[in-house]
């Protein structure tokens, strides 16, 4: 059998990483496995040495003391990621570093913290906090289901794609323009947490096929009728795990 090899980054998994963010590595590795890939996990925290491909970029969202702790070393790797973004390398950056991948972050005190520039936003924090399920329709991806729990509020720059859009005021990217999330090149961020791709197959297959189809040309999926019969497994789950999270109150 020829090379399968999908190498996926985990960004600073061990400060950026809340509600069940790791859940997604864990999800986008089992489902390579079940198309017959073979995923290789970088768990990546500050001051590691960059692994040598990336194939996809999964991060997760932090606490305020975790974001500090991963300043330093995230502008050090500001240029590398703004490269692999405009190369199209699939992303998902959740909550803390979906503000960071932003223009800047200004914090409720008037301080302003630079973010990367990858996804054109910017984010101000308030008092207030956005909190509970949340239930989004996409284009792309029908409808997303997942948790939010933040105070900043991230505004789109004009022309910027949302990952989604909520129905209700007091939620998504900033309570006000009913947008949730963002969609730069093949990178997403959002403030769903929950976390997100267990329940949201699509979105996981989306990474998973561009991922292949930058290394390979194509998504092949080569699969044992065991391995079909898992991935219907995981599915159903997801779906049965959707249908419980709508019926929650916010």
């Amino acid at each position: 059998m020829t090379n399968r090899d999908i190498d996926i980054v985990s960004l600073y998994p061990k400060d950026m990483n809340i509600y069940g963010d790791s859940g997604n590595v864990l999800t986008v590795s089992r489902r390579l496995e079940l198309y017959g890939y073979d995923p290789h996990i970088h768990a990546y925290n500050q001051n590691d040495p960059w692994p040598e491909h990336v194939d996809l970029i999964l991060g997760g969202g932090g606490q305020d003391t975790g974001q500090k702790k991963i300043t330093a070393d995230f502008f050090r790797r500001a240029e590398l990621l703004r490269g692999l973004a405009g190369d199209g390398v699939p992303m998902l950056v959740i909550c803390g570093l979906y503000q960071l991948f932003g223009d800047f972050f200004e914090t409720v005190d008037g301080a302003r913290l630079e973010g990367i520039g990858i996804i054109p936003s910017f984010t101000k924090g308030r008092d207030v906090r956005m909190i509970g399920n949340l239930v989004e329709q996409s284009d792309e991806f029908g409808q997303i289901v997942g948790y939010e729990n933040h105070s900043g509020q991230t505004f789109l720059r004009e022309g910027v794609q949302p990952l989604g859009h909520v129905a209700g005021e007091g939620m998504g990217n900033n309570g006000e323009d009913h947008t949730e999330g963002a969609r730069v090149h093949n990178v997403i961020g959002t403030y769903m947490h929950g976390s997100l791709l267990p329940k949201n197959p699509k979105i996981a297959d989306f990474l998973i096929t561009t991922a292949a189809e930058r290394r390979y040309g194509k998504f092949e999926p080569v699969q044992t009728d065991d391995q079909k019969a898992a991935l219907e497994e995981l599915d159903r789950t997801a779906e049965q795990a959707r249908s419980v999270a709508i019926g929650r109150p916010r």
